[in-house]
């Protein structure tokens, strides 16, 4: 006999029809915890990053060393609303837009390993 069998043939729990209401009650308070611990451990801190991704966006003048997504690096020429005018080399400049920056380098910096996330 497998252990399946053996466990159907078990006796129901104890307590009649005073433990339903009991352990839908425990399911319902179980449930709420699980929603709020994936709230915390996802949700918000997704939430965060990506407000700090907007300011990041928000930040970006003129002048300064960007890394997009591709992996091209460059020096923003002109700031516009939705996009960018980046210069890539001597006499070359591309229009990007604001969603490709991935990171702000300062005088100097390298870019991190893992920019993406």
């Amino acid at each position: 006999m497998n252990w399946f069998g053996f466990l159907a043939m078990a006796p129901a729990p104890a307590g009649g029809e005073g433990a339903a209401p009991q352990s839908s009650m425990f399911m319902f308070v179980w449930l709420g915890l699980m929603v709020a611990l994936f709230y915390f451990m996802l949700i918000r801190p997704q939430k965060r990053r990506e407000k700090e991704r907007q300011a990041l966006l928000e930040a970006v003048k003129t002048g300064d060393r960007v890394l997009f997504a591709g992996g091209l690096l460059g020096v923003v020429a002109n700031v516009k609303e939705k996009t960018l005018v980046v210069k890539i080399a001597d006499g070359v400049k591309v229009e990007i837009v604001r969603g490709a920056v991935s990171q702000v380098l300062e005088k100097g910096d390298t870019p991190e390993k893992d920019a993406q996330g």
